[in-house]
């Protein structure tokens, strides 16, 4: 099992930048692949990047593609979430998950182990 703890929110102006932290404890981190999801008030949680168990795949929502990089540092038991050009509508709760499975996976579903998240606030 694995514990991930996010920090790296906060608040910013539109067309800024934040980037987010995923820290990871337990079993090997390198055996889960990893994602990012968000949660804005009155909305479902949805999927925003996701990266395989060796960093070399990614997968990213239409809405933040080209905008947020999102890489992992095996060695450090870290995940990093680059987020440039911020958008009011990218305000939400941002949630680092892990899955055992060896794909990039997009759907809330099929990710084992959760974060509390950390809060991105855009202001315009």
């Amino acid at each position: 099992q694995v514990q991930v703890v996010e920090s790296g929110g906060g608040l910013v102006q539109a067309g800024g930048s934040l980037r987010l932290s995923c820290a990871a404890s337990g079993r090997s981190f390198s055996s889960y692949a990893m994602g990012w999801f968000r949660q804005a008030p009155g909305k479902e949680r949805e999927f925003v990047a996701a990266i395989s168990r060796s960093g070399g795949a990614t997968n990213y929502a239409d809405s933040v593609k080209g905008r947020f990089t999102l890489s992992r540092d095996n060695a450090k038991n870290t995940m990093y979430l680059q987020m440039n050009s911020l958008k009011p509508e990218d305000t939400a709760v941002y949630y680092c998950a892990a899955t055992r499975t060896r794909l990039v996976v997009t759907v809330t579903r099929q990710y084992d182990f959760w974060g509390q998240g950390t809060q991105v606030t855009v202001s315009s």
